[in-house]
């Protein structure tokens, strides 16, 4: 009943109303049960009377019971619909941190199957509550009927229930492995769409992808949800023989042992035929409540941000305020796993002029991305500080200090929404310029401030892509191997035009770049080598612009 709990916390007296209506329908439904065996099972005065409250009764059990059953689903819909939002805007106020060591393909797990899952609880929760209410009544009437009857047939439903226990218990185990097999199988989805080209080309990847893991994970979880529905299906037909043979029993005991009369005998058996159904179908619910449960749970152990609903936006933007921004002896650590060792990167000092064109050189695994990500304020430095003109950046200042970038990183993604300055529709004077001067004007399609077509070359996305980061108008642009995927022709109007366009109009770019044709474009030249930062100056900055390669070639691999 976590969920009941948890939707109780939020809608407390809509859940009150709920189970009210839940209630008197379970009171009533006894109520009509009661009717029937003291005035339409024996002769009537006044038959037409009898008939015209029964049917009465009838009206309002319909009233009462739709009630219950159709307020319960829309609460829980509502619930469901909020937290869908909730956990969005969770993912989305998280550290890209935290992120990145849960997974993106546990992530993509928790908003599809576990939302789903959290939903088929909610729409089979009244069919739960209705059948433990109307059991519970049940009883209550049982136990009027005859203390005797109703001792023996509470013992009974005691060791029914037990065994049910038993039952619903492994059912629990194996719902929680079969969630566990559904993460590895979204990452085994997302390993086959994501490596199609390598895979298309190396069959016996594709073979031992396949067969090693893919088929592993969907082995498990067919082998859980088999077990599963194997428990589930014990547990509801235990239920359902073990009511029908407490109708035996009582027959038994009233007809063999004198117990009670066969009227009251045969009120019983018709009370408890009535509650079977309700009770098997409370029963047949108890898989959903648990998947729901499970679900809750590995919601819970991604330990994402805190909900909050607003859009938090600096009261006071430090753009366009800046003129000089420092990293000092920022150091960044990653921990070590699977038995690798750590890699550490710092202690990294760097200044930046608002108006410089920077940039950083280094071979794979020496730091780059990291320092960019720490420049960005995507990842928090663990030692060290981030100044804005000699002022210290203080924690609650991380989000003002965020919005002085923009950014394609080589992982980026490609929003179709055009963007302007804080959020608002890119102008179409902004638009038409930077589609010229990217070469792009008859390659996409904008419509209502979307692009309508993406379907283009490597190289023309990442313009796009730029595109997107340009129209934000941010006053410091980080471009993480941009040029790579350009032609040489566009890469010579990228840094022969565009660098000295933005450094003209008093933007700030932070490039990591390996065209050593260029180098002559920047300001500053940076290298990254195991961690450490060094500026080039005099021959080591003429050596790397005449060959990267040569320059970079002693960067640490790790």
């Amino acid at each position: 009943m976590k969920l009941l709990r948890l939707v109780f916390h939020e809608y407390r007296w809509s859940i009150a109303l709920v189970l009210g209506l839940s209630l008197g329908s379970a009171l009533l439904s006894v109520a009509v049960i009661a009717f029937i065996n003291q005035r339409m099972l024996t002769p009537a005065s006044s038959p037409g009377v009898a008939l015209g409250q029964f049917v009465a009764l009838l009206a309002l059990l319909l009233v009462l019971a739709s009630a219950a059953q159709l307020s319960l689903t829309a609460l829980g819909h509502r619930f469901v619909y909020r937290m869908r939002r909730a956990l969005v805007k969770r993912v989305l106020d998280t550290s890209i941190e935290r992120l990145e060591i849960i997974g993106g393909s546990n992530i993509i797990a928790s908003l599809s199957s576990d939302i789903r899952n959290i939903t088929l609880a909610f729409v089979h929760l009244p069919e739960l509550i209705y059948g433990s209410v109307l059991t519970l009544a049940a009883f209550a009437y049982l136990a009027w009927l005859s203390p005797g009857l109703f001792v023996t047939t509470l013992l009974w439903m005691s060791f029914t229930l037990g065994v049910g226990w038993l039952l619903v218990g492994r059912l629990n185990h194996h719902l929680r492995m079969l969630r566990e097999s559904e993460d590895r199988l979204y990452g085994d989805y997302q390993a086959v769409i994501d490596g199609r080209k390598e895979l298309t080309l190396n069959r016996d990847r594709a073979q031992r992808l396949y067969e090693d893991e893919f088929d592993l994970s969907a082995r498990a979880y067919r082998d859980h949800v088999t077990l599963a529905d194997r428990y589930h299906g014990l547990a509801s037909n235990w239920a359902n023989i073990m009511v029908l043979g407490t109708i035996g029993l009582v027959f038994y005991l009233a007809n063999g042992l004198g117990w009670a009369s066969t009227a009251v005998a045969s009120t019983y058996a018709l009370t408890i035929l009535f509650m079977r159904t309700p009770l098997v179908s409370a029963v047949a619910a108890i898989p959903t409540q648990i998947a729901g449960r499970v679900a809750l749970d590995k919601v819970e152990s991604l330990a994402l941000a805190p909900h909050v609903e607003a859009f938090e936006h600096p009261a006071d933007p430090l753009s366009g305020q800046w003129r000089v921004l420092e990293l000092h002896e920022v150091e960044y650590r990653y921990p070590a796993q699977d038995g690798e060792p750590g890699f550490d990167v710092g202690p990294v000092s760097l200044r930046l002029e608002r108006g410089e064109t920077v940039f950083l050189v280094g071979g794979n695994g020496s730091g780059k991305s990291t320092l960019a990500r720490l420049l960005t304020g995507l990842y928090i430095p663990q030692r060290g500080e981030i100044r804005i003109d000699g002022r210290v950046l203080g924690p609650q200042e991380w989000p003002a200090y965020r919005q002085l970038f923009a950014s394609v990183f080589t992982d980026y993604h490609l929003f179709s929404q055009l963007l302007g300055p804080r959020g608002v529709a890119a102008s179409d004077e902004e638009l038409e310029h930077w589609l010229g001067s990217l070469h792009i004007r008859h390659k996409v399609q904008v419509a209502a401030g979307r692009l309508r077509d993406t379907r283009l070359s490597a190289g023309q996305r990442k313009r796009l892509a730029l595109l997107l980061a340009l129209l934000e108008a941010r006053d410091i642009l980080l471009l993480d191997e941009w040029a790579a995927d350009q032609d040489p022709l566009f890469r010579q109007v990228f840094y022969r035009e565009l660098l000295p366009q933005l450094k003209a109009a008093g933007k700030t770019v932070f490039a990591i770049s390996h065209d050593d044709h260029y180098f002559d474009q920047a300001d500053r030249l940076l290298k990254m080598d195991g961690g450490l930062l060094h500026e080039l100056h005099g021959e080591h900055r003429v050596r790397a612009s005449r060959n990267a390669l040569l320059e970079i070639g002693g960067a640490a691999h790790s």
